[in-house]
């Protein structure tokens, strides 16, 4: 049957705990059958209480409804034509805090708002005022909405400054800010009084006011002075210079954004920055601050007595920008190390942390890796798959809240180098050259093999100098151009994408140096009998021998030297072949071959046999006829194809069809006599002879065919004596003791034979049952019945079946109990 692929992988997954997980893969067939396992151990379908499997026509799903710490793991989908593995990340439950509670100073009878944002809707909390809980009245409302919590004071009194806290219940957490009450105070003013800034902030260092992006910031001046000064507003930029129109009015800067001081347009404005004028002081307002309204805001009062400014530090903090793209190195089999850099601005608020995600290339879903923040810059991921294709990506957090994600790391796969070469030899070694081999390693992983690096280093020193260039392929060196008497370490490399493996090393040294040995052959077993062949096949002899330096090699047949345009003989370093395309019968015969190197020598001797079929049977004729049968005899063939006749075929045929079957195969004698004939019929004989080639291509044939006589007979009958079938009765199965309830039916049976049928009677006690209208008798094909109709305790008893024929009588009975009910 065709293999079953997974076109849909899982994908890794992160929840918390108690949540539920849902791995989900596609197959190339509906309703096929996977295996799941976690950590290499099979999910069975007994371990229902914990994990439900599912189809969905091509989608298999694994479902875990409440996971646990010990549900971490990889878990893997198999079936017989792939494998699918994904990781699960189960987290204890930890609260993120998105937007913190921040300080407020606000005027009396202003409404005072403190609002935080945690990860989880389902949180709840409690607020704390100076450490004691905050009681909610007309006055202070409390409110819940997803995951934003407020506490919110109307009509903002002295009592009311104070440290506030927010606590999520469940979580070691305490969000807290101040409330400071901006009292106003007013003097007693003589006429003509110079104008003055009411701010307790003035003076004290440090004087900045904090507001984080996004939120509103509304900043009341309380002013005074008589006559009734004029309020100007303006941004300082950078030098502290201030920027007017010729009209005497603010401007903005090239380099900032300065406010327009035109009391009229301000009034009139309904934009973010505005500046609002009232009798006894003016309230500067930004709406969602954003990072450009951060600087110095500068207010100024004038009247004809005199003037006064002050300087307002606005600062505004917000989420960090998202840092570079981080960088993958130190790939490993599951492991690789990512670097990144800090962002370029980190929202006014030191950086606290980092946090690492990564995703398979062909997945939608990012899977965090940590949960307490990254200080460092760098991070070593583990537990990762071993050829799959992975992204990552950073988020900075400082105390104001989480950035945006980085752009995606370069896509990156985790690979191994290869294990070390095995089975690392010296093949062999001449004056200048040394022949190495080895066997793949045992482990290639995801980045497959790209060659190997072999080096040599002499005796005595530590410089390891390339013995091939480049990588090789093979798992065989032939290397060359070496010094005679040199003494050499050898060492091999197998080399993949993600680098070399150890090194496989020849522990003693190898001199460069011919090794004399002396000459023998290596005979194969096949080759120490004679070798038959048949005319027109392939023969191919091959001899292996040791011997160096390379030895002299000679062929002889029948001690004459061989043709060389009859057959063809190559030799080598390690072996001799002979070769023949078509073998004819002359190339039968005795092969010698000789080894020589100096005065050693070695031979060895082959008997090869060619044959042939053989030819036709000589001299057949018909001896005899008499009866049913025909006697035949022959002589052997006069070429029997140069190999031991087997036997002979012997055919023979009607001569009105003249089809021809066959009598007797590898017969081995040279005469017969075929019998079974059919009279009136004449037959013509023909016969093969055989040897190991097969049949004779031709067969000898009678030339006169062989005539069988009718002859005339009278047919008699025999005598049979009448069989006596008759036999007595004789039960073949018996009646079983039982034990019954009273009020339901029940039945007796047994078996019994005998010729003639026989009759048969039933007895309780003694006594006939024939009459009875309580009993009823059944008897088939030998199986006799007796029901008993709702028997009561008095049914009880003995039962006898008795059979009788005439040729006796046979019984046999059992005993019944009936129970009353209880």
């Amino acid at each position: 049957e065709p293999p079953i692929l997974i076109t849909h992988p899982l994908e890794d997954q992160m929840v918390m705990v108690g949540e539920r997980v849902e791995f989900e893969c596609e197959v190339s067939e509906e309703g096929a059958t996977v295996k799941w396992e976690k950590d290499g151990i099979e999910l069975t379908r007994e371990e229902t209480f914990k994990y439900r499997f599912k189809k969905d026509g091509k989608r298999q799903y694994l479902i875990i409804n409440e996971t646990t710490k010990e549900d971490s793991g990889h878990y893997t989908v198999k079936t017989n034509g792939g494998v699918s593995v994904a990781e699960l990340i189960v987290q204890e439950k930890k609260l993120e805090v998105y937007q913190s509670i921040a300080d407020l100073t606000v005027k009396a009878r202003d409404q005072a708002v403190f609002k935080c944002e945690v990860s989880d809707e389902n949180v709840k909390g409690i607020w704390l005022k100076n450490g004691k809980e905050v009681v909610p009245d007309e006055r202070i409302k409390i409110s819940h909405i997803g995951r934003i919590h407020k506490l919110t004071i109307e009509d903002v009194t002295p009592e009311d400054e104070a440290d506030y806290s927010f606590i999520p219940q469940g979580f070691a957490y305490n969000l807290s800010a101040k409330l400071q009450f901006l009292e106003v105070k007013i003097d007693f003013v003589p006429r003509e009084e110079p104008p003055k800034i009411h701010l307790d902030c003035l003076g004290q260092s440090p004087d900045t006011i904090v507001v984080v992006a996004g939120n509103k910031l509304r900043l009341d001046v309380p002013v005074s002075g008589d006559p009734t000064p004029t309020v100007i507003w303006q941004k300082v930029n950078k030098r502290n210079d201030l920027v007017r129109n010729t009209d005497d009015s603010m401007t903005p800067s090239e380099n900032s954004s300065d406010l327009n001081t035109d009391n009229k347009l301000l009034f009139e404005s309904e934009g973010r920055v505005r500046v609002e004028m009232h009798e006894d002081h003016c309230v500067f307002i930004i709406e969602g601050a954003e990072k450009e309204d951060e600087g110095v805001y500068r207010v100024i009062l004038k009247n004809p007595v005199g003037e006064d400014k002050a300087d307002i530090t606005v600062k505004v903090i917000d989420v960090p920008d998202p840092p570079a793209a981080p960088t993958i190195s130190n790939i490993g089999e599951d492991y690789c190390t990512v670097q990144w850099q800090p962002p370029k601005y980190d929202g006014g608020q030191p950086v606290l942390g980092y946090i690492l995600e990564r995703k398979k290339k062909k997945s939608y879903r990012w899977m965090r890796l940590n949960f307490d923040l990254l200080k460092e810059l760098t991070y070593e991921a583990k537990r990762m798959i071993e050829g799959v294709v992975y992204e990552m990506r950073i988020y900075a957090v400082n105390s104001i809240g989480m950035s945006r994600p980085s752009p995606a790391s370069q896509p990156f796969m985790p690979i191994a180098p290869p294990s070390e070469p095995t089975h690392f030899t010296v093949e062999d070694v001449s004056d200048s050259t040394v022949s190495l081999k080895w066997r793949p390693p045992e482990r290639i992983g995801a980045g497959g093999l790209d060659g190997y690096i072999v080096e040599y280093c002499k005796d005595g020193s530590t410089e390891w100098i390339p013995a091939l260039p480049g990588l090789t392929e093979r798992t065989s060196a032939l290397i060359k151009d070496l010094v005679t008497g040199d003494k050499l370490y050898f060492r091999i490399k197998a080399v993949n994408l993600a680098g070399e493996s150890g090194a496989a090393t020849i522990k003693e040294p190898v001199t460069v140096q011919e090794i004399l040995q002396r000459p023998k052959f290596w005979l194969p077993r096949h080759l120490r009998q004679t070798l038959v062949k048949k005319v027109g096949e392939t023969i191919n002899i091959v001899i292996p021998f040791q011997g160096k330096p390379r030895p002299k090699i000679t062929w002889l047949k029948d001690g004459q030297t061989l043709d060389s345009k009859d057959v063809g003989i190559r030799n080598s370093n390690m072996d001799t072949i002979l070769f023949i395309r078509k073998a004819e019968l002359h190339h039968s015969g005795a092969y010698e071959v000789i080894l020589q190197i100096e005065n050693m020598s070695d031979k060895v001797a082959i008997t090869i046999q060619i044959i042939d079929k053989p030819g036709p049977p000589q001299n057949i004729k018909l001896v005899d006829v008499w009866g049913f049968n025909a006697a035949l005899e022959w002589t052997p063939p006069q070429d029997d194809g140069n190999a031991q006749i087997l036997g002979y075929t012997v055919q023979k045929a009607d001569k009105k069809t003249m089809e021809w079957y066959t009598v007797l195969d590898r017969y081995r004698r040279t005469n017969c006599i075929v019998s079974d004939l059919i009279m009136g019929n004449e037959y013509f004989f023909r016969i093969f002879s055989e040897n190991l080639c097969g049949l004779s291509e031709t067969a000898a044939t009678t030339k006169n065919p062989a005539h069988i006589q009718k002859t005339g007979t009278t047919y008699k009958p025999p005598c049979y004596k009448e069989h006596d079938f008759s036999e007595a009765p004789k039960f073949t199965h018996p009646l079983m003791n039982r034990s019954v309830i009273a009020g339901y039916n029940t039945t007796l049976s047994c078996a019994v034979r005998g010729i003639p049928k026989p009759k048969i009677f039933w007895f309780k006690n003694k006594m006939d049952l024939s009459g009875d209208a309580k009993y009823r008798m059944f008897s088939k094909q030998g199986v006799l019945t007796l029901e008993i109709r709702k028997p009561t305790p008095f049914d009880g008893g003995i039962y006898t079946c008795k059979a009788v024929n005439e040729c006796g009588e046979a019984e046999i009975e059992c005993r019944l109990d009936v129970r009353g009910n209880q």
